[in-house]
């Protein structure tokens, strides 16, 4: 991802997301080490993170209304799932930026992609 030059909105969600895989790629090494990365890299990651948050890089909304959130990515489920095939994650994404009313959408992920344009973010290449 090319430098911002402000910070970066992230949810609460992707922060878990984030660090629960970087804990399970350790994981993953822990039990063969041709799969993942070693717990060092990972710690080092997380540490690249909090700093990132500390440095006021990337800034996390507070979401009170997590039961809206859910709401809106039933919404979401109910209209575009069945065609598409979106993981729970995915949905919970495209509707916590909806409610945060996101001015854009990040992701790596072309079918999360695809939600989120779906449900009218402006999804950054």
């Amino acid at each position: 991802m090319q430098r911002e030059s402000q910070p970066v909105l992230i949810s609460s969600l992707v922060l878990f997301e984030f660090r629960q895989s970087l804990r399970l790629q350790a994981f993953r090494f822990s039990k063969d080490r041709t799969q993942g990365f070693s717990k060092m890299k990972a710690n080092r990651m997380l540490e690249a993170l909090q700093a990132n948050i500390v440095g006021g890089l990337l800034l996390i909304p507070p979401l009170e209304d997590w039961a809206k959130v859910h709401s809106l990515a039933e919404g979401l489920s109910l209209q575009y799932t069945i065609q598409g095939g979106y993981r729970s994650f995915d949905v919970l994404h495209v509707a916590t930026a909806i409610h945060l009313k996101a001015g854009r959408f990040i992701t790596f992920d072309k079918h999360q992609a695809g939600l989120a344009k779906a449900a009218n973010l402006y999804v950054q290449p």
